[in-house]
This record gives structure tokens, sequence and C-alpha cells, in this order.
């Protein structure tokens, strides 16, 4: 009889009471990070929809040049979640010439060739120094390269550098038979000693390898080139833009020329400039 008129049963009543204990005792979830504007959200999407080809990080080192801080996984899932995709991996360097690049960090050039071809179907090859910043020059660009050519690219270069020169030690190239003792002259008589990769081994030279991966998928690929003349404009103008511009995450996703010690401030009005021929975006506050 006293079991028809309970209301509730023992099994109930106990966990109600274990349920007001959990809620007397948690305590409360530790705030995260705040959530992203919707001004910085779109402004995120709009680089990713107007730059198909940037990745997470490439976006972030954007941001970061407008002023804004954000972690760059942030970044990532508002691209992600925008269906835009995700960065392209890179090919690590090889174990034995970690220690050495390493170590000559400080005074390291790398140099290489890359080819591109015109609209006639005629190859061009271009040649390029870059230096430990990452600062890279494109010294010339010609149909026919023989090693007197080189060695003239060289000395050009070495009258370019002027006093910056002594800031070197070592070059990095690889075992082209038009990087002769000559060219390696050029260097030795400003204290540059030449360092040969091994045979068959491009990542052993891995900050020139990635300026030529750079170069032609945000550039040369992207437009007919017409001849040896425009070839040479459109990779200066290229130069310029990755020397003064594009963000690089060794650099702290600053540019080569950029200052470290410059923290810019966020700004609500943002102008884009179009450099290489208008293949790439370029975001600066306006003024």
């Amino acid at each position: 009889m006293l079991r028809e008129h309970r209301i509730v049963s023992p099994r109930t009543l106990l966990a109600w009471h274990q349920r007001l204990i959990k809620l007397k005792w948690t305590q409360p979830p530790t705030p995260g990070r705040p959530p992203l504007s919707h001004e910085l959200r779109d402004l995120i999407i709009r680089f990713g929809t107007e730059n198909p080809r940037w990745g997470f990080r490439r976006v972030h080192g954007e941001l970061r040049r407008l002023g804004h801080t954000i972690n760059a996984a942030s970044v990532r899932r508002v691209l992600r979640a925008a269906g835009l995709g995700r960065a392209p991996r890179r090919h690590p360097a090889r174990r034995e010439w970690a220690a050495f690049l390493k170590a000559q960090t400080s005074g390291l050039l790398a140099t290489d060739f890359f080819h591109l071809d015109t609209i006639t179907l005629q190859r061009l090859y271009a040649l390029f120094v870059m230096e430990r910043t990452r600062t890279v020059h494109v010294l010339a660009v010609t149909a026919h390269p023989t090693a007197a050519w080189a060695t003239q690219q060289a000395r050009q270069l070495i009258w370019q550098l002027g006093d910056h020169a002594a800031d070197f030690t070592h070059l990095i190239r690889d075992r082209d038979a038009k990087f002769t003792a000559a060219f390696d002259a050029v260097f030795t008589s400003e204290d540059i000693s030449a360092a040969k990769i091994p045979p068959r081994s491009p990542n052993c030279n891995p900050h020139a390898e990635r300026f030529i991966r750079s170069v032609r998928e945000e550039c040369t690929n992207r437009l007919p080139i017409f001849d040896c003349g425009h070839a040479e404009k459109i990779l200066h103008d290229y130069a310029r833009h990755f020397n003064g511009h594009r963000p690089h995450r060794a650099l702290n996703q600053l540019a080569p020329m950029n200052d470290p010690n410059v923290i810019p401030l966020p700004t609500a009005r943002i102008e884009r400039r179009q450099a290489a021929a208008g293949l790439i975006n370029e975001y600066r506050r306006a003024d």
C-alpha cells in the first residue's frame, strides 16, 4: 500500500542527489581564447577566396603584417570551415646537411638555375642567388647559358653586394657544369668558399629549391612568357614581392626586408596592390 503512494523511486532520489552534488562542486570551465570577430573571420575568408593558392600559413603571415594577433591554427580552422583547403607540405633537407646549414646560417649564399618556357616553346634559364635572410637576387635570364655567362653574372653580384659581401662565408651550389673554377674564383676572391652539394641531391640546397617552387607556383606557371626581356621583368617584379612583402615561416612570418622590431597595428582600412603582372595580391594598411 505504501509503495503505491510513492511519487518517485529511491533510485531516482539518489540520482537527483548525485546531480545536486555534481552541480555544487563542479568548477566552472576555464575561459579559452576569445572568439574571433566577424570582421577578422571575414578577412581570413577574403584572403583565402581571392588567393586560392595560399595555404593557412600564408594567410596567417598576411594577417600578421596587418597587425592582427591570431593563432595559425585558428586561421586553418576558419579556412577549413569555409572549404578553402590546406597549406602545402614542405620537404626537409637531408640530415647530413642539417648540421652544416645550421652552423653556417649566418654566412650562407645559395645559387641555382631554373628554367621556364616561352609561348614559342623556347626554353629560358634564370640564374639567382639567395642570401641567408631569404633575400633573393635574380641575376639574369638567357636562352643559352654558358660557363662564361654564369661567371660574368657572379661578378655583377659581387659588385652589387659591395661591402655586404664580407658578411658571407659559403656559397651552396650544385655540380652544374656551368659552375666552373672561374665561377668559384669570383667568390673566393671575397673569402666566400663554394660548398658543392652531393650529386642528384637538390634537397641539400633547400632554400633555393623552395624559392624555385614558389616562383613557379605563384608566378611563371600562371602566365605566358613572351621572350627573355619579358621573363626578366616578371622575375624581378616577383623578387621585389618576395623580398619586401611575402611572409616567410622561418622569419616569423615576416618578409626578408622587413624590420622585425616594427609591430604593425590593426587598421580598419586595407588596400590591395597587385604584383607580378596582377598574379599576386599584396595587402597593406591604407593611409
